[in-house]
């Protein structure tokens, strides 16, 4: 009886001396974590945008890499927390609350769809958590009044004029046929370069949508033979824009295609191949290989990665780079101690003048960058990326 009770008596001292011990290891671990800053990236890393939603995050995650042991100069780890948002607006916002409920993620670097990025971003602004986007254009994200949302490429208030003026004036489009993927994006694109060719004496002949993930466009593209435009304009996504183009130029329609930036990725050109030709995009990205930072990066990012790079791949690198920079200055602020999301956030918007490999950012009041540009490329030939036309200054 008494070594039963030595016996309980020595196991409970044990299990106590053991809760002891564990609550000084997880002590540790929590003071550890607390030096812990995550950025999130939220990207289509499957489905039919997957080719720039991989780029982005890798871009990225690039620069992240770059920047780890000045981070851990001041104190701080590093970390990626990638996201797949499937280029769906109900994945992106279960994905935008995961993010939120994890208090070491400081900042979003995303997203690619604009149709995405809207409502997650409410998310993000509930969760007073920054997100700098690498890539959306649509007019109604940074036009919310949120605090949290900003983004380093142009408006489709900006693009698609600019894509109206170079169809009206250097491809002399006098009769347009307009097709897009019925996204706020695509939809959004679409409308605003349609205003703007009007404005100029184009004559819109149509203006239709067909559905993402449609792989058949006898039925548009039916309308467009009979109408008998001078030029196709898309507003959508290269996995359906090429076969758009691949089915027109097999109908007969050897016109001029003009789409906007989210044509603008290899795959593009793989799934039209020789139909590619005559095709003109904008695009919010500029050409790495025209400076030497961006051949640099160019070379760097195949070294690591094993691929080519993407249009939106610099671009994901440069978005991170403001991320850090603006976290960067929060810890600053904050007497070199880890900030709170909220200074965070406000320190993002306050970036001014941070130069990345290809594109200034300084943000406004509504988080947009004040030295956003639009591009113009033609492909002459079933090769990626096009050729550099022009650009366009806010």
């Amino acid at each position: 009886m008494k070594f039963k009770k030595s016996l309980a008596l020595l196991l409970t001292g044990s299990l106590a001396a053991g809760m002891i011990l564990a609550g000084c290891g997880s002590s540790g671990g929590d003071t550890k974590a607390s030096n812990v800053i995550k950025i999130a990236t939220q990207t289509p890393l499957s489905g039919g945008s997957a080719t720039i939603g991989e780029a982005i995050k890798l871009g990225a995650q690039l620069k992240l890499e770059e920047e780890k042991e000045k981070f851990k100069d001041l104190g701080f780890t590093l970390q990626l927390v990638p996201y797949d948002d499937q280029g769906d607006p109900k994945k992106g916002v279960a994905n935008a609350q995961l993010i939120g409920a994890d208090k070491s993620i400081m900042a979003v670097v995303g997203h690619f769809n604009s149709g995405v990025a809207i409502p997650s971003s409410e998310v993000y602004e509930k969760y007073a958590i920054p997100m700098v986007s690498p890539a959306n254009s649509a007019v109604e994200v940074t036009t919310r009044g949120l605090k949290t949302v900003n983004r380093i490429v142009a408006r489709d208030d900006f693009q698609g004029p600019a894509g109206a003026e170079f169809a009206v004036n250097t491809l002399k489009a006098k009769k347009i046929f307009i097709v897009q993927d019925k996204t706020a994006y695509g939809t959004g694109l679409a409308e605003a370069f349609k205003k703007a060719a009007e404005e100029k004496g184009a004559e819109i002949l149509g203006f239709e949508g067909i559905t993402v993930g449609e792989k058949d466009f006898n039925g548009v593209l039916n309308q467009v033979v009979s109408k008998k435009p001078d030029l196709v304009f898309f507003g959508g996504i290269y996995a359906e824009g090429g076969l758009l183009i691949k089915q027109a130029r097999e109908k007969g329609v050897n016109v001029p295609f003009l789409g906007g930036d989210g044509m603008d990725a290899s795959t593009l050109v793989e799934i039209a191949g020789d139909t590619i030709k005559n095709t003109y995009i904008t695009s919010l990205a500029g050409d790495s290989t025209k400076i030497e930072e961006g051949k640099k990066f160019i070379e760097t990012y195949k070294a690591k990665y094993k691929k080519d790079t993407e249009s939106y791949s610099v671009y994901g690198y440069d978005t991170m780079g403001v991320v850090l920079r603006g976290i960067e200055d929060a810890i600053k602020a904050n007497n070199n101690k880890k900030p709170t999301r909220e200074q965070v956030r406000d320190a993002v918007r306050g970036v001014k003048d941070y130069q990345g490999v290809l594109t200034k950012v300084s943000f406004d009041d509504n988080g947009d960058n004040d030295y956003a540009k639009v591009f113009i490329y033609s492909f002459k030939e079933a090769k990626y990326p096009a050729e550099y036309v022009d650009e366009v200054s806010k």
